[in-house]
Parts: C-alpha cells; structure tokens; sequence
C-alpha cells in the first residue's frame, strides 16, 4: 500500500511537470507557477471546507508552512540554477535532494531490507542517471551553489511533510500550498506577469495543478504510515515518468545514460516494492 501510493505521486509529479512543461512553452514559466499554484491552493481549501479538517489539533502547521517554504525556495533556486548553468550539471544535483529523507528515515531508526536497500541504491542512481548527467567539463560556482540549496530545500520538503502528515495529512497540505501560493504569487505581481493565460492553457493548468496535488497528497499519506526512507525514494523517480512522457509524446530523444537511468530505477522500484 505504501509502495503503491508513494508510486502513484511520482506518476502524479511526473505527468504534472510534463504538462507543466508543454503550457511553459506558451506562456512564461513564472505565469504557469503562479496559476498552478494558485489553483492548487483553491483545491486543498475546497477538501479543507468540505471535511472539516480544521477543526483537530494544530501540530501540522509548522510542518506545513515550513515544507512550503523549503518548496518556494528550492523551486526558485532550481530555476535560477537551470537559467544561468548547465541542465546536465544542475538536474543531478537537485535530484540528490532525496539522500536527506533517506538519512533522516535511518537515523528514526528505519531499517529496510536489505533487498530493499538495494533496491534503494539503485533507484537513487538511476534518478541521477535519468536526469542527464554532464559527466565532462566544468562547470560556473553559481549555479552550482544554487543547485545545492535547491537540492536541501526538495529533501527538506519531504521531511516537513512527512512529519506533519503524521498529524493531519490534509491541513498540513492546505499549509504548505498557502505558503508557497503567496510567494508564487507575489513574484509573478512583481514582474507583471500574472495575465495572459489562454483558455486553453487554463484547463492544462488545472490538470497540472490537480496532479500536484494529488501527488503531494499521496506522499502524505505513504510517507505517514510507512518508512519515510522507502516513500521518499519511490517518491522521487519522477524524473523517470517525465523523461518518457516527453519521448512517447514529443519524441525527445532520449540518451544512452538516461536510458540506463531509467533502467536501474525499474529495477529499484522492483526490489523496493517487492521486499
């Protein structure tokens, strides 16, 4: 069960940064931030309102807000890590932010199986691998520099929210989306950037922000009623969905280590699942 779910949300981020990607050719990337998260946000309230989730104990709101901090921040650096260096260089690094929730679920106390450590090693690998990793070459301290604070801030998230999933799944979602809504939105009214979205693009943004969401959602729930270790991993292969998304659709070509990439995570959700 936790397997499938912690599955699921990579399939969900993975469809969501594909789409997110096509509705970004068409419109600048920070419009499609600000819609997305937005539409995310008036998603959760709805869920908030129609359960009443509210109402119980507040644990999951430092979590919560903390989480879509660690978001905001990590999203802004990527991006602006992708901008000024090489995707090759930046991608993998970023990628990286999972060893955190696997450090943090070992040091808890988690103990995997060793087929599921191995299957553990070998999915990290391939996520690096399917990233495209520029393995010649140097590359500017900047970027670099951005990459990593992006690369703690992604393994931060997946702590936070899995820390206050374990109160409320649900509110600590609705906190983190409200937190990361108003940066979004206050950067995207910052450079005048908040209009014209076709209607077309707009029922993509949904899409988009709906499979966020869900993922979010799903990891809550996998990482609270299993080992943080295991759901944070399983987790984070969606590189791998989007990387076949943009080679099926717009066939992208894909490139020998990408396809090993996306090999060697088969064969690590396989021994992870598995076990």
């Amino acid at each position: 069960m936790v397997a499938a779910l912690a599955l699921l949300s990579s399939l969900m981020w993975g469809g969501s940064d594909f789409l997110g990607g096509l509705a970004s050719r068409r419109n600048r990337a920070v419009v499609v931030m600000a819609w997305t998260e937005g539409l995310g946000f008036v998603l959760v309230s709805v869920a908030v309102l129609a359960t009443q989730h509210w109402l119980g104990p507040l644990g999951w709101l430092p979590w919560g807000l903390a989480a879509g901090g660690a978001g905001a921040i990590g999203l802004t650096c990527y991006y602006a890590a992708l901008a000024a260096g090489t995707m090759g260089v930046v991608s993998p690094i970023g990628s990286m932010g999972v060893l955190i929730p696997l450090i943090v679920g070992f040091l808890a106390g988690e103990s995997p199986h060793v087929w599921q450590l191995a299957g553990i090693a070998a999915a990290v690998v391939g996520i690096v691998l399917t990233s495209g990793p520029e393995l010649t070459g140097g590359a500017p301290v900047r970027p670099v520099l951005l990459a990593t604070v992006a690369c703690v801030c992604f393994g931060f998230f997946f702590v936070a929210m899995d820390a206050g999933a374990r109160s409320n799944t649900l509110m600590t979602l609705w906190a983190m989306r409200a937190g990361v809504t108003v940066v979004a939105l206050g950067f995207a009214a910052v450079r005048r950037s908040l209009g014209h979205v076709s209607g077309r693009d707009i029922r993509l943004i949904w899409l988009v922000a709906l499979g966020d969401v869900s993922a979010n959602l799903f990891f809550g729930i996998a990482a609270s009623r299993g080992y943080l270790s295991i759901a944070s991993v399983l987790a984070s292969v969606y590189p791998v969905v989007t990387v076949l998304l943009a080679w099926l659709v717009l066939s992208q070509r894909l490139r020998r280590i990408q396809v090993a990439g996306v090999v060697m995570v088969l064969v690590g959700v396989a021994l992870t699942s598995a076990a």
